[in-house]
């Protein structure tokens, strides 16, 4: 079990990793877009989110970081783009925290499985702080 910290951008993701990679002498990342993702029914993504990032990940001094770009229609507010991230094998606990966080605070994501996990959601807590939960079952990176 490990947390984490999760950056979000306006569509610049791919130059600030390339920056963070620069400036903490780190390999390049593998960079995952929005259009290499699976189509899900009845769903278009627009063409502008195609090329933006869904996920990349940086090894800064040990400790991962995550990046992603915010989806087109829902931009996020500079200063609030840093979330927390817990990634976990252990699905009930996880999903025990995910819904006491809930208890007084938004879900932005149900906890659900993706492609990518058997578990992933998002919730704001009752201070503003969002949290974002996601199965490690060996097969997330």
């Amino acid at each position: 079990m490990s947390v984490n910290v999760y950056m979000v951008f306006n569509g610049n993701c791919e130059e600030a990793v390339g920056y963070y990679a620069t400036v903490f002498g780190t390999e390049p990342p593998e960079l995952s877009r929005f259009g290499d993702m699976p189509a899900e029914p009845g769903q278009d993504m627009p063409e502008e989110m195609k090329s933006r990032i869904m996920h990349a990940n940086l090894n800064i001094h040990g400790s991962p970081v995550m990046f992603s770009d915010a989806m087109s229609e829902a931009p996020i507010t500079v200063g609030q783009n840093i979330n927390v991230t817990v990634l976990s094998d252990d699905l009930k606990k996880m999903e025990s925290e995910f819904d006491q966080l809930a208890q007084d605070g938004t879900i932005h994501m149900e906890l659900q499985e993706t492609f990518w996990s058997s578990g992933y959601g998002i919730v704001e807590d009752k201070y503003g702080i969002v949290w974002m939960f996601n199965h490690d079952d060996g097969q997330t990176s």
